[in-house]
């Protein structure tokens, strides 16, 4: 269970990190409208060169905002559901302490019962050869 949990968040950063890349590298090209000719020929599609535009400055520092923001919104949940589950786990610790602590004193309770309670029988004396 829980290492299909790791791999399912290292999955998912994986493919965060992946697409940031991605949009680092090469962000989308816009789309050209031309009104004029609806049909393309193939000749001025091969004129045509796709524009190779760099990320702005301003659209890295949104797009690192963002991301932080994610990340800052997925931490504050996880920080709350720990949060507010973090008195069950308690409890339950607590409660299994109990446990223990019963349990060992009634086997240690058990213990010196058996022995008080047990007639003093005189022993029986076993040969030597049994001892081997």
């Amino acid at each position: 269970m829980m290492r299909r949990q790791q791999d399912q968040h290292s999955r998912i950063f994986y493919e965060l990190s992946s697409l940031v890349l991605n949009i680092m590298r090469s962000p989308p090209s816009p789309i050209p409208f031309d009104d004029h000719s609806p049909v393309m020929t193939p000749a001025s599609s091969s004129s045509r060169r796709p524009m190779s535009t760099q990320i702005s400055p301003a659209g890295f520092a949104s797009l690192l905002l963002g991301i932080s923001l994610a990340l800052m919104l997925c931490g504050s949940v996880t920080f709350f559901i720990g949060f507010f589950l973090m008195p069950w786990v308690l409890g339950l610790v607590m409660v299994f302490y109990v446990a223990g602590i019963v349990s060992s004193l009634s086997m240690l309770g058990r213990s010196i019962l058996c022995y008080a309670t047990t007639p003093s029988k005189p022993r029986k004396e076993v040969p030597a050869w049994k001892l081997l």
